[in-house]
Parts: C-alpha cells; structure tokens; sequence
C-alpha cells in the first residue's frame, strides 16, 4: 500500500478505496502476509475490456495519423509566416 500511495501520489484512503472497488468487480486479487496485504493483478478479467477497446485501435490509430499531417501543416505554417515577418 505504501508503495502504491509513494508511487500513484493520492492520500493513502483514497488509494484504498480505488483497490477495495478494483477487488470487488474482480480486477485484483489480495492476500494477506503478516501485517502487509499484496495485491496483484488479475488479467484474465482485464481481457474484455483489452477486447472492447482493441475495436476502436485502427479507427483510432487513423486519426491519430491524420492529425500528426495536420499539426505538421500548421507547423509548416507557421515557421513560413516567420520567414515573412523577417
């Protein structure tokens, strides 16, 4: 717990929280050892939603692509107004 409240920069309750709610829908497992509780994460129940959004990759994936182009025109652009301005 600590090193997750070290490491995610939230208050220790609200790290807590967010793992009770994560091991109640089945996203990780705990075991007791000692007085530490180790958490793990349980994949098998991550693959749905790696399905769903697996669906959206390519449609994505394009966009993504279309706005690099777009943001390198408006480079281009903008360093040509310079060039103007000079």
């Amino acid at each position: 717990m600590n090193d997750l409240v070290r490491l995610i920069g939230l208050a220790q309750p609200l790290v807590s929280k967010h793992l009770r709610v994560l091991r109640e829908v089945g996203l990780v497992g705990v075991r007791d050892e000692g007085r530490q509780r180790m958490y793990s994460v349980n994949g098998q129940s991550l693959k749905p939603i790696h399905d769903w959004v697996k669906t959206y990759e390519r449609s994505w994936s394009k966009r993504f692509d279309r706005l690099d182009v777009v943001l390198e025109e408006l480079k281009e652009m903008k360093e040509d107004d310079r060039g103007r301005d000079e």
